[in-house]
């Protein structure tokens, strides 16, 4: 196995037979050795030492290696969704150490594989990776490292504004959807002296405009809201292929990464279940109790006016585990309205190990905080909202009401706690203008966020782009043309009807 040591791949054999014993069905699982400032690159890359050259993974790595020789952190565990299964080990970490992250690592592949929310995801990733990263040097090459890279930025800007649940569906195109909900044609160019005859110029321009045609003849197109900005952005944005290409790859690793987001809870808490399993009950030594209790207390550690994913997760499976070994659940349960009888119910039924395992597959960070968080979960992890009291200058518990603190947790959740945009209007006014809309929920976008946001999707439309909002409780149209942000305040045109978005609760 890659470069590891004789005795980290004795341990390691070890620890892969406990975890296939114990249920653990993973790809096959590669440990490379490495020192920490390999690490420390490879984290900044997003765990792939191969992706294309920008600022920012130079920036990510500056920031990951100053936290490390300052003491303010330390990476101990990294692995990549991928079959075959990557992950790293740091040079110089005890053999405690060591066997903890392996133990750790093949939890995380585990559920990688199983779990529903990752099927989608390309799990050859590594030579995609590579892939994108010689196309945009080419690109680099040809049209200048400057022009290249701030045309990244842009796209890496927007990377948010993607149907994250689009691919666990299965429509078919019919006459009645508009082009801009078909799939756009991604150019692909591995070989450019091949570009001319795959995707000829005046093919491509001619296909354009008969999809833009076509799309006028409607009242608005697309005829119902698009999720998905960047591929409206691809089908319809005045783009070279070049551009089409790149902001092509940057959304299809934004689909990559996706479901790791939609997961962190339930990932952490999962990897963190199977290790503090293994290490206790198989894989730890006499001498190694102490040091283990150390660093797992610390990396369950959660602050109280914080949130611990690896913390959450594990208590809240032990819980279901806990809870399904004894019966407390289903109608009989429900309906028990006897306080010290629920204190002691016990129906033995051992149905908690098959509970997780069925969890791990289906659900995601929503479903699971939907159904799984208790009142009693949050008071006995004391789990609370706060605000920051200006005149004492400290945080302060601001409620302990268990429905304010759930719907606070799945807000946060939902789209990873940014707002929802969709393109409303492709043709706004009939100007070639873009409407964009936001799905108001409550609470008001940061005008920052806003600012950007339209001014970056204009960076790859083109053309003046508008979003509609509500803004202290409002309608309000920003329109940006290439130079300055102007102010509609028009509640007809700006409203976004503030439905719930069902679709994070969704199993596909």
């Amino acid at each position: 196995m890659a470069n590891l040591t004789p005795e980290l791949e004795a341990e390691r054999k070890k620890i892969c037979g406990h975890a296939k014993e114990v249920g653990l069905d993973f790809f096959e699982t590669i440990f490379e050795l490495i020192t920490y400032d390999q690490i420390c690159q490879f984290a900044a890359y997003g765990g792939f030492p191969v992706r294309y050259p920008h600022w920012k993974f130079g920036m990510e790595y500056e920031h990951l290696s100053k936290s490390y020789e300052y003491g303010l952190s330390k990476i101990y565990e990294m692995v990549i969704n991928t079959d075959p299964c990557y992950a790293y080990l740091m040079e110089g970490n005890s053999m405690m150490d060591q066997k903890l992250v392996m133990a750790h690592v093949y939890g995380h592949c585990d559920f990688f594989k199983n779990n529903i929310w990752f099927s989608k995801t390309n799990r050859k990733m590594m030579d995609a990776m590579a892939n994108n990263a010689t196309r945009i040097r080419r690109y680099m090459d040809r049209y200048g490292q400057d022009v290249v890279e701030n045309f990244i930025d842009r796209c890496l800007s927007i990377e948010n504004l993607i149907d994250r649940h689009s691919v666990y569906t299965t429509t078919s195109i019919t006459k009645s959807q508009t082009p801009a909900q078909e799939a756009p044609t991604l150019l692909r160019y591995e070989r450019d002296y091949m570009r001319n005859y795959i995707n000829p110029p005046d093919y491509i321009e001619a296909q354009k405009k008969k999809a833009q045609e076509e799309a006028s003849k409607q009242n608005r197109f697309p005829s119902q809201p698009e999720r998905d900005v960047l591929k409206f952005l691809l089908a319809y944005g005045p783009l070279e292929d070049w551009q089409q290409d790149v902001l092509g790859i940057i959304r299809d690793e934004a689909y990559y990464f996706a479901p790791q987001g939609m997961t962190k809870t339930m990932n952490e808490g999962w990897a963190s279940y199977w290790h503090t399993h293994l290490m206790t009950r198989k894989i730890l030594n006499d001498s190694e109790i102490i040091d283990y209790a150390d660093h797992h207390s610390g990396t369950v550690a959660m602050h109280p006016q914080g949130y611990n994913p690896y913390k959450v997760g594990l208590e809240l499976l032990k819980e279901i585990e806990e809870r399904w070994d004894k019966g407390r659940f289903g109608r009989e349960w429900e309906d028990c309205d006897d306080v010290r009888e629920k204190k002691h119910w016990d129906k033995k039924t051992m149905l908690g190990r098959e509970k997780i395992f069925e969890v791990r597959k289906i659900y995601n960070d929503v479903t699971f905080i939907d159904e799984f968080l208790t009142e009693d979960f949050c008071v006995r992890n004391k789990m609370f909202v706060y605000k920051f009291n200006k005149r004492t200058q400290q945080f302060e518990i601001d409620t302990k009401d268990f429905k304010a603190i759930k719907a606070k947790l799945l807000f946060q959740m939902t789209n990873f706690g940014q707002p929802i945009i969709k393109v409303l209007d492709g043709n706004f006014e009939n100007r070639g203008e873009l409407l964009l809309g936001h799905l108001w929920e409550g609470i008001d976008m940061q005008p920052d966020y806003l600012q950007e946001t339209i001014k970056n999707v204009f960076g790859v439309w083109g053309r003046p782009v508008n979003l509609a909002t509500i803004m202290d409780g409002e309608g309000h149209m920003y329109r940006y043309d290439g130079e300055k942000i102007q102010v509609v305040k028009d509640s007809a045109v700006a409203s976004v009807a503030p439905e719930k978005p069902e679709e994070e609760k969704k199993t596909p």
